[in-house]
């Protein structure tokens, strides 16, 4: 069952109300958010959030995010929740922020992977806000792909990547963000950011006039902190600017199809297809997974991606193509050095 925004408001509301029964019966929904589709059960409800880790085949130590309707649902999922969380939640609620603070008890332990924390966030979508004021709970919600893979951003992605594994889709239409959030860790003394996204370190220090550290050896497991992650089928390579020319003609003598995504007029072989990517990393995050998603399907044998920028601002997005290309082999190697 899908919806897409520009329904009728009677299918709309018949859509949400089949929703929030499938989730009230221990169902998994996948829904919209301004980051990427999500795949949803009821939080408090153990059986049904294993289900997500059994559809996704994701490791049972790997906490999940909590999406819940605004931040006046915070006490029912956290405890000693300092003035930094209101301030941040007052200020990008709705929005693409997740907050990592301590549980209270009633979280179930499948939620958080027997962690003493809790990662929550409130989506800045029109259906996801929709679906959690119907529901009236939490939803425990990873990206609705296989555990590793490249994130939906369409109802479509999630189609032909779960297909019959789920019980419902709700269409929402792109992603308008379309990377996964930032993640910030409040239950220390001192904030830490534990995935970067299109909310930046700079953006949330400036809030909170105070630094923000790295993640250290005792930060709470988060999703996405693998060190490959977020990866297409097909073999992808993150390649400077100075060595893309070269490295397509070397994969054309392999006889290989290659994609090329860049976004500089880099001369490069016809043989190749290349994309245009944005010049801005707002762009770039948008249309990211969406690309990845079409090439994947179109039988290449490997996929180039320019080296974005390596200024602050380009953090969240350099981030999620250096796990894709370490899922694929590692760093950048020149022909001579293979």
């Amino acid at each position: 069952m899908t919806h897409r925004q520009h329904r009728p408001r009677s299918l709309v509301m018949r859509a949400l109300q089949g929703a929030v029964e499938t989730l009230r019966s221990g169902g998994l929904v996948a829904f919209p958010t301004e980051t990427v589709y999500g795949l949803g059960a009821d939080a408090e409800n153990s059986t049904a959030v294993a289900r997500i880790f059994a559809t996704k085949g994701r490791p049972a130590d790997h906490p999940l995010i909590v999406h819940i309707a605004n931040p006046d649902q915070i006490p029912h999922w956290a405890r000693d929740i300092p003035p930094e969380a209101w301030r941040l939640a007052r200020r990008y609620w709705p929005g693409p922020l997740t907050l990592i603070l301590h549980r209270t008890c009633r979280v179930p332990d499948i939620v958080t992977g027997c962690q003493d924390t809790v990662g929550l966030r409130v989506p800045d979508h029109p259906l996801a806000l929709a679906l959690l004021e119907a529901f009236g709970g939490g939803i425990a919600a990873p990206s609705a792909n296989r555990f590793g893979r490249v994130s939906p951003t369409t109802a479509a992605h999630v189609r032909e990547e779960l297909g019959d594994d789920i019980d419902l889709i709700l269409d929402g239409g792109p992603c308008r963000v379309g990377i996964e959030s930032t993640i910030l860790d409040l239950s220390g003394h001192q904030p830490r950011l534990l995935r970067p996204g299109t909310i930046t370190l700079a953006e949330i220090e400036t809030v909170l006039q105070k630094p923000i550290a790295q993640p250290g050896n005792d930060a709470p497991r988060a999703p996405g902190m693998l060190r490959a992650h977020y990866a297409p089928r097909t073999p992808l390579c993150l390649v400077p600017t100075a060595n893309l020319e070269a490295e397509a003609r070397w994969h054309l003598e392999q006889g290989q199809r290659i994609a090329i995504l860049s976004m500089t007029a880099t001369p490069l072989p016809e043989a190749c297809l290349r994309q245009g990517m944005p010049a801005h990393p707002g762009g770039w995050a948008r249309e990211l997974y969406a690309r990845l998603h079409a090439l994947d399907v179109q039988c290449f044998d490997c996929i180039l991606i320019e080296d974005p920028p390596s200024s602050a601002d380009w953090q969240a997005v350099r981030d999620r193509l250096e796990r894709a290309a370490s899922a694929q082999g590692g760093p950048f190697r020149t022909p001579e050095d293979r």
